[in-house]
């Protein structure tokens, strides 16, 4: 070649490296842009916002707002428990709950003593998300098979049920009074069972009536909601169920469709270790095994604080679903009970203590090894506490370590796809980040939050969190202001 032509290649070159070079500056600055944009709506005057978005290949910062600014991030939280769940307990750990009798079964098949249920703080038990509609309870069924296959025809003492190893603390610090007689604010405890709620149908009659509360499933002895839920003119619920935890004395308000003959409305279950006790004993009643001294639970029963397994006779263990089973609903459809009982199995594994307390010092140990956590404030696993300080970093930090771990694969797979699955099904719909995202989504009252992956148009590959709380418009604005940043992530 001679020296005009090497000149001619030279210059082709830098012509290829500056065009490239320029592309990559333009799609940087196209985020910027758009972050710009967002930060600087008026909606967002008053607003506290976190950004961060860096390329996993080299770890560069590619734009950023306020990256280290610690704020509420709702449900993104569950990003910390599902990741500290798979890379702590293993993506195929299950937990299970035992079945213990601490006396003989004579010739005739009478039981000369206790029949315990020791929970193991399983999530999945009856559960909605692993159960036909109408079959959550039938594991009530095998249990008593498997009593009946042991020649127990009576029991001569109690049935007790026992979640005492997760304490019986009300709900982590920095949960709302408006959530916890709630479904989705239901606490997970050391034994749980169809998903810890109840079902109260209403009948409604003319606007501006009085509903009437026609049943509650499962029944509850002694549970009561002072009724102050009316009729009105709306399309879907209205209403709010209100009730601390084990209290039976509970109330419901708001609104609900008119002229319904039953409307179902889902609250938290007061005492589900009490209510397991309750639903075992029925079970058994239904198949001709009586219990001669009732069904209790040892959060109300002193007589059994010293019992000791050790000296009793283990006669069943009931496995639940796999840590990567529940974490996969636990993101995709952000299920809250799944998310605290995930963190509880935590310290649970380590320490036998699975109570919240325990469980979140055991995460931040394990935070603490592989992210700065400088300003990270964790006070439950689900991000129904408002008193949870993530920044913009910590969720990319988390999420970079996650993309090289062994558990990488099984952990992306729990979260929801943009315009396609779970909680980001109308995320970017019909838009440049469509099924190029992945991510958990965070929503509270004046909280909205998004954190994961971007698989870009060009290849790249990207982590990203955004949080934005106080903005003054509704949560569908202010969505439909983040969708911008999203595309254009996805467009770099």
């Amino acid at each position: 070649m001679n020296l005009d032509g090497m000149k001619t290649m030279q210059n082709y070159i830098l012509f290829l490296f500056f065009l490239v070079l320029n592309i990559n500056i333009e799609a940087q600055n196209s985020i910027q842009q758009a972050l710009s944009n967002f930060v600087k709506d008026p909606v967002n005057r008053s607003a506290a916002i976190s950004f961060q978005v860096i390329n996993l290949e080299n770890g560069k910062e590619i734009a950023a707002y306020q990256p280290n600014l610690a704020i509420t991030s709702a449900s993104t939280t569950k990003l910390f428990s599902t990741a500290a769940a798979f890379e702590l307990l293993g993506a195929q750990h299950r937990p299970s709950t035992r079945i213990y009798i601490d006396g003989k079964i004579n010739e005739d098949g009478i039981l000369k003593g206790n029949l315990f249920i020791r929970g193991g703080g399983d999530v999945s038990l009856g559960s909605k998300y692993f159960s036909d509609q109408g079959t959550e309870l039938d594991f009530l069924t095998s249990w008593v098979d498997s009593l009946k296959k042991l020649g127990i025809k009576f029991i001569e003492g109690s049935l007790i049920a026992d979640g005492s190893e997760f304490g019986y603390s009300g709900v982590p610090d920095g949960w709302d009074w408006n959530d916890i007689g709630n479904y989705y604010g239901a606490p997970a405890r050391g034994l749980n069972f169809y998903d810890n709620l109840v079902k109260v149908n209403f009948k409604t009659f003319s606007p501006g009536s009085k509903s009437a509360i026609v049943s509650v499933y499962p029944e509850v002895p002694g549970l009561h909601y002072k009724n102050n839920v009316y009729a009105a003119s709306v399309s879907g619920d209205n209403s709010y169920l209100y009730g601390a935890p084990f209290s039976l004395d509970r109330s419901a308000e708001g609104k609900l469709p008119a002229n319904q003959s039953s409307f179902e409305v889902k609250g938290s279950m007061p005492d589900p270790e009490f209510q397991l006790a309750l639903e075992l004993f029925k079970a058994l009643a239904k198949a001709g095994i009586q219990v001669e001294d009732g069904y209790k639970g040892v959060r109300t029963n002193s007589t059994f604080s010293n019992r000791d397994y050790t000296k009793m006779t283990l006669v069943m263990e009931h496995f639940g679903k796999t840590v990567e089973e529940v974490a996969y609903w636990t993101n995709l459809k952000s299920v809250n009970l799944f998310a605290e009982g995930l963190l509880n199995q935590i310290g649970f594994h380590f320490t036998g203590d699975g109570r919240t307390t325990s469980s979140l010092t055991q995460i931040e140990k394990f935070l603490q090894k592989n992210i700065d956590t400088k300003g990270l404030v964790l006070q439950d696993g689900s991000g129904l506490s408002r008193s949870n300080a993530i920044s913009a970093t910590h969720f990319t930090s988390l999420l970079t370590y996650m993309s090289k771990s062994t558990n990488a694969e099984a952990f992306k797979r729990t979260l929801p796809i943009a315009g396609v699955s779970g909680t980001l099904r109308n995320l970017c719909k019909g838009q440049a980040g469509e099924g190029k995202i992945i991510a958990k989504s965070g929503t509270i009252n004046g909280v909205k939050s998004y954190a994961g992956y971007v698989e870009s148009s060009t290849g790249k590959k990207l982590a990203f969190a955004i949080t934005v709380n106080n903005f003054t418009c509704s949560s569908t604005q202010i969505v439909d202001r983040m969708e911008k940043v999203l595309n254009a992530m996805a467009q770099y």
